[in-house]
């Protein structure tokens, strides 16, 4: 069957709390997370590796608490916040190893304690050492909630819900295979579905255990 070429439509991901799964590798996140009225100095550190579900966590607690979001590039326009407020900071691994990044960063923790405020920081593992002692510092005693590397009923859960967000129906078996096979990794598990999506629009084929081992052995062989 000849190539088509796949038209790349933007994928509508579902965000709330019931397209979240709690798993054990998250449950003592999620409780933190909603615990957050009883957070030591008023704030946290949502922290996992690429792809765990720290965006998803963090924006369903800013939907629930009518926080402010905003990425960590963005801090330094940041108003001081108002008493009581709570504030969201994705992505703080970025600030890690510049004075300039990092000092926003710390200035926002101290006018938050100062405010009262409530404060979400979300980091990806492992956050390299902040250059500012300081910062370190009031890194270091902010209460940490982590999320672990996917079981197979979290990695279930959420192959099922990528291939829901672009309107695909894998089989059982398909899933499965899948579990068996592909790198154990929520970042993976987008990767392998985006591709299988790729592929499928581009040649017509249905979702199958043959096509998921092929996109899988290109996916080895290309390095990715």
């Amino acid at each position: 069957m000849p190539r088509q070429l796949p038209i790349d439509l933007p994928v509508i991901e579902a965000t709330g709390r019931d397209a979240f799964f709690v798993a054990p590798a998250n449950a003592d996140a999620v409780a933190l997370i909603d615990d957050s009225g009883n957070w030591p100095g008023g704030r946290l550190l949502l922290s996992g590796p690429e792809g765990s579900g720290k965006s998803h966590l963090a924006a369903i607690w800013a939907a629930d608490t009518g926080a402010t979001a905003l990425a960590a590039e963005d801090i330094a326009s940041l108003a001081p916040p108002a008493p009581g407020a709570a504030l969201l900071v994705e992505d703080i691994h970025l600030l890690m190893g510049s004075r300039s990044r990092e000092e926003p960063l710390f200035h926002l923790l101290n006018r938050a304690a100062d405010a009262r405020a409530r404060l979400l920081l979300t980091a990806r593992e492992p956050l390299p050492a902040p250059v500012l002692p300081d910062l370190a510092t009031r890194l270091s005693a902010t209460p940490r909630a982590r999320l672990h590397a996917p079981d197979d009923a979290l990695l279930t859960a959420l192959l099922v819900k990528l291939f829901d967000d672009r309107q695909l129906a894998p089989t059982p078996k398909l899933i499965a295979y899948l579990l068996v096979h592909m790198e154990r990794s929520s970042a993976a598990a987008r990767r392998t579905v985006a591709a299988l999506d790729r592929h499928q629009l581009a040649t017509g084929r249905k979702l199958t255990r043959k096509l998921a081992r092929e996109v899988l052995d290109g996916e080895v062989n290309s390095g990715t």
